[in-house]
């Protein structure tokens, strides 16, 4: 049978898979969400995705890990539009300068034992030598000054690329498994104030929501978690159902200014007035304004104050 020379030339043409990846497999790869790269494209001129026979997105891979590279270098602060004007050779340079190993760290010792478990695949010995510092220094003390560093360290590693994307993923999970392992016994307590915990539409991070968790049982505080990307209306509702004292919600650097900041107020619009909203991330910090009625916590231990305030507050005299 003869093959129509249009096909022939439309595989000839179409973009081999092995070497590309489509917008669903970026989205999920750098954290960067499909709204975001399409806004970049008409934007910035960048990311510049091929296309595949039925017209859908494919992107090479060389331009996935200059994304990968721009998503770290967001969510240690830089501004995307600066970010996508760089050369190659800038944004590597810059890359690196942020990356670059620190000296006289006191958990330096620490992040060494844990890449190189990383780097041999021993998720076993990971998950032991995380519970081991767990048990050393007490849940809060763990997240503040083990779990918040060594995410750094191993961001910063997989940015210099001594950690590939799965080996990464790999210690999220074991240090997911090690948080829910030692946030459930501290949970069981029935105080105030009731916390509903959620990240909204085009943020990933769900790290970062069990982190807060991890921090905030041990005061004898409810979480109730609602997961990732989670529409306002919904967080609206889950704030009236579980009858909550407080929304928290997490925003990494690469989530939009614009467009927390108008989800915040609207969120703010619906939710009961005597419900706090507190937020947190890296993205609070480029946030110049203040939003009535929502308290920023930029760091987990602003967080752990902010709760101690709401609770010095309502102690009857």
């Amino acid at each position: 049978m003869t093959v129509p020379a249009e096909i022939v030339i439309a595989a000839e043409t179409a973009p081999s898979i092995a070497s590309h990846l489509s917008i669903a497999a970026v989205e999920r790869d750098t954290g960067l969400s499909k709204d975001v790269l399409r806004v970049w494209e008409r934007r910035y001129g960048f990311p510049v995705p091929e296309r595949d026979p039925n017209g859908e997105r494919l992107y090479p891979l060389p331009q996935v890990e200059r994304l990968r590279t721009i998503k770290r270098l967001m969510d240690g602060g830089h501004r995307p539009g600066k970010l996508l004007a760089l050369s190659e050779s800038d944004l590597n340079t810059l890359a690196n300068r942020q990356t670059r190993p620190r000296r006289g760290d006191e958990s330096g010792d620490l992040q060494r034992q844990i890449l190189d478990l990383v780097h041999d695949h021993d998720t076993m010995g990971l998950r032991q030598l995380l519970g081991l510092s767990l048990m050393k220094q007490g849940l809060q003390e763990f997240v503040i000054e083990t779990v918040a560093p060594l995410n750094r360290a191993v961001t910063e590693a997989w940015m210099r690329g001594d950690v590939a994307v799965f080996e990464e993923r790999a210690y999220a999970e074991q240090v997911q498994m090690v948080l829910r392992a030692a946030t459930l016994p501290a949970a069981n307590s029935m105080q105030s104030p009731r916390i509903v915990l959620a990240t909204l539409p085009n943020e990933v991070n769900s790290l970062g929501l069990l982190m807060v968790e991890a921090l905030l049982a041990p005061e004898g505080v409810q979480c109730v978690s609602l997961g990732i990307q989670v529409p306002i209306p919904e967080i609206a509702a889950a704030a009236v159902a579980f009858e909550a004292d407080v929304v928290a919600l997490s925003f990494s650097a690469s989530f939009s200014s614009k467009q927390a900041v108008a989800s915040l107020e609207s969120l703010r619009s619906i939710v009961p007035p005597t419900t706090a909203i507190w937020v947190g991330g890296e993205l609070i910090r480029r946030i110049r304004r203040d939003i009535p009625g929502v308290t920023p916590t930029g760091t987990l231990a602003d967080m752990l104050a902010a709760l101690r305030q709401w609770c010095a507050e309502r102690v009857t005299v």
